[in-house]
């Protein structure tokens, strides 16, 4: 049974699961854990005391290993719909001993071949040695090769057993500094463990991650590095909980908090371990009662061990805020890669317009600025007898004409408006607008490039809405290069000057989707990406500036930015899978708009990011910088972006010429 119902949210993190002993009776066992509220089953798929070097064969030359009870004791919709297979936890396929690494490559094959065979969605796969895992990662990456839907969920602890050991004693800061003797790397963050065996698998598309979560927390930013991972579950242990002043479990602040992040990036919680609460089933309420930290809940139904525990994490479920209005809009395009709009080349479609025009927080913004601009422009007392002169450029469907005439009023001043928009599909709309609302007399329509338009008279005002999700990318700078010599030269450009902001990410959904067309030019390609199962790994930095109207004789909008980050030194390694980039405009004055994180304009959806992708990931260590160059080029039909990283590797120069991505002019 769902942990809960929160309105809009159908993620897998709904579904809470157990995992169990090995059974010969599984049937029972499954039966069991579905009636206390699970709704499903991590279990063995053979009994831990098999080896294969000691299966009795029979005197027909056949020998059947213990597995958990045959295929058919479950229906096909239980076998994938309610069971997650665990290989077996004795493997060592890294071991010095023949017998044991020959015998642990038999038993992993044959378990995965038995799943496959049962249709199971996931096999949990044990804890591989850590940075020393050549061959079981090559037996994984074999059977990766057939698999066609189950996913390999790899087990990493947290927090390393070494580092959990040493917490809060002398011999911590040691074992936090080991490094292996041959990579360099450090051994004690578990991280690394899963980013070594995750590459000599070429980062299969199937093979995920389970969380082993204990008591012990690394810090806060090296977990963060864990979203922008192939996270599917996370084991969360009893050994994790705390117990209340009445002695039911619950979890500590910094617990709650990471279990609630897991909930929001779709992580199935599994409860595994002997329950370390013993309840009297006297002493149970079946009221839940909140209070700070650790909160009791219902367990008025303790038969399974586990349900103590299950009703916690129900009531951590249930407690979430309900997505908001932006949140529900943009949960379907969360890490869906979009080409951004070419909108010189192409006329948008209507249901593009339609979208984009929903975006009241982006109006209201150039409405603000707008007005500013009027009042600025013409005093107070010149306002009965001074017409200003507005121009609209790429004025689309008409909003930025609505804004416009709205803040004329609000300012009390008079406004003659040319809207001037090339897509002739939206200039029939707009015909439209300015009839119904009667606005013949101070908007004219302009059907035309702004870039080809001969103006009648000059602007005191341009306003255009060509930013795109870096700022530049959309054109903005060309469009408005070509439109300002309509402009007064004390005119007002609305934006002014915006500016592209670029970070470090991991993102390996976005990395495999990319991967998946098995071709060069994709990897060369910026995306529009709502960023979601993403790691953000250093603070956003600026790139190109461009300032609106720009007189400068030979100007050139040709750019170059050589960038360094550093990552914090508590995060740990990284794998940089590229590049989130971002933009801030100053629509005049004190009025901004934009959608770099730390300075993003509140419920605003018209923008997301853009992904620079990197065709090979980059492993930045613990303490090193990473050194990204950057280009904004021009020809004479396009412009397009080149980027390449020069540190702590060197990768190619992506995008070179603009061979696989361009804006067309």
């Amino acid at each position: 049974m769902p942990l809960g119902q929160r309105s809009f949210d159908n993620s897998e993190a709904r579904y809470c699961g157990a995992e169990v002993e090995f059974s010969e009776d599984i049937e029972n066992a499954l039966t069991y854990n579905l009636e206390s509220s699970f709704d499903f089953i991590v279990a063995p798929l053979t009994n831990q005391d098999f080896r294969p070097s000691k299966l009795k064969v029979s005197p027909l030359g056949s020998a059947v290993p213990p597995f958990a009870g045959s295929d058919l004791v479950l229906s096909p919709a239980q076998w994938s719909g309610h069971v997650v297979g665990k290989v077996s936890s004795w493997l060592d396929l890294d071991s010095a001993e023949d017998l044991v690494r020959v015998d642990s490559e038999t038993t992993l094959k044959l378990e995965l071949g038995w799943a496959a065979h049962l249709s199971l969605q996931a096999c949990l796969l044990p804890t591989p040695r850590p940075l020393n895992c050549g061959n079981y990662a090559r037996c994984v990456n074999q059977a990766l090769q057939g698999l066609a839907h189950m996913q390999l969920w790899l087990r990493i602890p947290l927090q390393s057993p070494q580092m959990q050991e040493a917490e809060d004693t002398p011999e911590e800061e040691t074992v936090f500094l080991m490094r292996d003797s041959i990579t360099g790397w450090p051994v004690s963050d578990s991280w690394e463990w899963w980013n070594m065996f995750r590459m000599l698998c070429e980062h299969h598309s199937h093979l995920s991650v389970a969380l082993d979560i204990t008591a012990s927390l690394p810090p806060a930013s090296s977990i963060m590095r864990w979203i922008g991972e192939p996270v599917r579950a996370a084991i969360l242990h009893t050994s994790a909980f705390l117990t209340n002043k009445r002695g039911y479990p619950c979890l500590s602040k910094r617990h709650q908090n990471l279990i609630t992040m897991l909930f929001n990036h779709s992580v199935q919680i599994v409860l595994s371990g002997e329950p370390l609460h013993h309840l009297d089933e006297s002493d149970l309420s079946p009221n839940t009662e909140s209070n700070g930290n650790c909160s009791e809940v219902d367990a008025a139904n303790a038969r399974h061990p586990l349900k103590p525990y299950l009703e916690y994490i129900a009531y951590l479920y249930r407690r979430m805020e309900p997505p908001t209005e932006q949140e529900r809009f943009e949960m379907s395009y969360r890490d869906f890669l979009q080409a951004p709009l070419q909108p010189l080349m192409d006329n948008l479609e209507a249901q593009t317009y339609e979208t984009f025009e929903k975006d009241s927080t982006k109006y209201s913004q150039y409405q603000k600025a707008v007005h500013a601009a009027l009042l600025d422009r013409v005093s107070e007392s010149e306002a009965s007898t001074t017409i200003i002169v507005l121009m609209v450029v790429g004025a689309g469907r008409g909003p930025l004409v609505r804004a416009s005439l709205k803040a004329a009023e609000e300012a009390r001043r008079q406004l003659r408006v040319y809207a001037v928009e090339k897509n002739p599909n939206a200039v029939v709309t707009l015909h439209s607008l300015i009839k119904m609302e009667g606005w013949e007399e101070m908007v004219n329509i302009v059907s035309c490039d702004m870039r080809q338009w001969n103006a009648p008279e000059q602007a005191d005002i341009l306003v255009s809405e060509l930013l795109g999700s870096f700022g530049d990318n959309e054109l903005s700078p060309e469009c408005l290069d070509g439109a300002q010599r309509f402009l007064k030269e004390d005119g007002i450009s609305i934006p002014s000057s915006y500016t592209s902001f670029i970070g470090p990410i991991t993102a390996s959904k976005l990395h495999n989707d990319v991967k998946s067309y098995n071709d060069l030019a994709h990897f060369e390609t910026a995306y529009v990406v709502k960023l979601h199962n993403v790691a953000k790994l250093a603070a956003p930095k600026p790139v190109f500036t461009f300032h609106h109207p720009n007189f400068i004789p030979g100007s050139d909008n040709r750019r170059y930015k050589k960038l360094v980050f550093e990552l914090p030194e508590d995060t740990g390694s990284a794998l940089v899978h590229g590049f989130a980039g971002y933009f801030d405009a100053v629509l005049y004055n004190d009025v901004h708009l934009g959608i770099e994180p730390s300075t993003s304009t509140p419920n605003m959806f018209s923008w997301f990011s853009i992904f620079f992708p990197l065709r090979n990931p980059i492993y930045v260590p613990v303490g090193c910088k990473l050194e990204l160059h950057f280009w904004r080029c021009v020809g004479p039909t396009k412009v397009w972006y080149e980027w390449a990283v020069t540190a702590p590797s060197v990768s190619a120069v992506h995008n070179t010429n603009g061979r696989s991505y361009w804006v067309g002019l």
